[in-house]
């Protein structure tokens, strides 16, 4: 077992440890000591770990924070007492009675419904109602043998599954791994951009690797989020923990798959557009290279001057790509994204002056034929043969064989 695998089994077993105490907790037979009294600024009542109702408006001059101070004694006392703790309700003049075993529990007043949500009366007596009936009827489970074994079970399944997943997971990523660091090495030289590589094999090794690396590092956080949230919504106390971790992660997922889902036009109309920019650049390699060789001939274009102007020419292509498909990017539209790309601006201007200026000394020297490939030239104390003129760099070979760069 590798050092991931027990860094897994500890963390399994640590909250397996934590839903085990939430289960201990649950399953006091006292409903009581789960019943926690409100602070004076709170004005939410609260059941057996779980939200019943929360009082924003007053009652016959009693504020929202004394009402659930109230609320939550009523419900102590009544709970206590024996009998099937049925919730009703019953319509009022100042609002809707919820009722245990027929006594008054707490009400619900108008200004109690969440102007926010547009709840009505009904709606927020509705669902006050049911939450209480669910947290009686988890608190009554948690005093039941059969249920807490059945709850653990339950919890010692999920362990196991999640387990067995979470080795099926390291298995994939080793095999996927030695996988992609062969083929790294093929693709490597395939990727080039205006004709110059863009990444080494090692560089885009390491680049798949972490790629794959943080992959599977979400998914094994993914698998261990669903299996907390799975252990907690089995025993009662902590199911509602539960149910809030999952709901959130669906939440989440499903916004992302709707943003997914609403960008994919505008990410297709960008791939079509960096398509067609590369079917460009390759005309503009065979167009090139006939001049090159000599099986075709442009005036205005010289065989010594071809590849420079190809460079040039596909970067141009490039940018204007990049240019056209910017607006149809997933997020350019957003403020985030612009501030990025300001800043990324602001960064390549700030730094390239030297470049830019080397750049256009480069084109004059290589439009200009002031040098050109093959003569053997002085440029201050240097001297020797011109190997290479661009846009960059100009090299000479000297007559001791070694190749400088001005």
């Amino acid at each position: 077992m590798n050092k991931y695998n027990i860094g897994l089994l500890r963390f399994l077993l640590v909250c397996m440890g934590w839903a085990m105490l939430g289960a201990a907790a649950a399953a006091s037979p006292d409903p009581v000591t789960t019943t926690a009294p409100a602070s004076e600024t709170d004005s939410t009542v609260r059941f057996f770990n779980r939200k019943i109702v929360t009082f924003r408006g007053s009652l016959y001059g009693v504020s929202a924070a004394d009402r659930a101070r109230r609320a939550q004694f009523r419900l102590r006392e009544q709970l206590d007492l024996p009998g099937p703790h049925k919730v009703t309700q019953k319509a009022e003049a100042a609002g809707i009675m919820i009722q245990i075993n027929g006594a008054t529990a707490f009400f619900v007043t108008p200004d109690d419904a969440d102007r926010l949500q547009s709840e009505s009366l009904e709606t927020s007596a509705q669902r006050s109602g049911s939450a209480l009936e669910r947290a009686i009827a988890e608190s009554q489970e948690s005093r039941n043998l059969q249920a807490v074994l059945q709850a653990l079970a339950k919890a010692a399944l999920a362990t196991g599954v999640a387990l067995v997943l979470g080795w099926i997971l390291f298995r994939v990523r080793r095999t996927t791994a030695q996988k992609i660091k062969g083929s790294a090495q093929d693709r490597a030289a395939a990727l080039q951009l205006g004709g110059v590589k863009v990444f080494h094999q090692e560089r885009l090794a390491a680049i798949f690797d972490k790629t794959l690396k943080g992959l599977f590092q979400l998914l094994l956080f993914l698998l261990l989020y669903e299996w907390l949230s799975i252990v907690l919504a089995s025993f009662p106390f902590t199911r509602a923990w539960g149910e809030l971790l999952n709901g959130f992660l669906w939440g989440l997922v499903l916004q992302l798959g709707t943003a997914v889902a609403t960008a994919m036009p505008g990410l297709f109309t960008a791939l079509v557009i960096f398509y067609l920019a590369r079917l460009g650049g390759r005309m503009l390699d065979g167009f090139f290279e006939r001049i090159r060789t000599g099986r075709n001939e442009v005036p205005w274009l010289q065989a010594d001057v071809v590849e420079p102007t190809r460079r040039i020419a596909k970067g141009v292509l490039w940018l204007f790509a990049i240019a056209m498909a910017y607006p149809y990017l997933p997020g350019a539209q957003t403020d985030a994204f612009k501030g990025l790309s300001v800043l990324v601006g602001l960064m390549i201007s700030l730094g390239s002056s030297n470049l830019v200026g080397q750049a256009a000394s480069g084109l004059i020297l290589t439009y200009g034929r002031v040098f050109r490939k093959g003569e053997y030239v002085r440029i201050g104390e240097h001297e020797g043969t011109v190997t290479e003129v661009g846009m960059f760099a100009t090299r000479i070979r000297t007559g001791l064989g070694e190749e400088l760069t001005l």
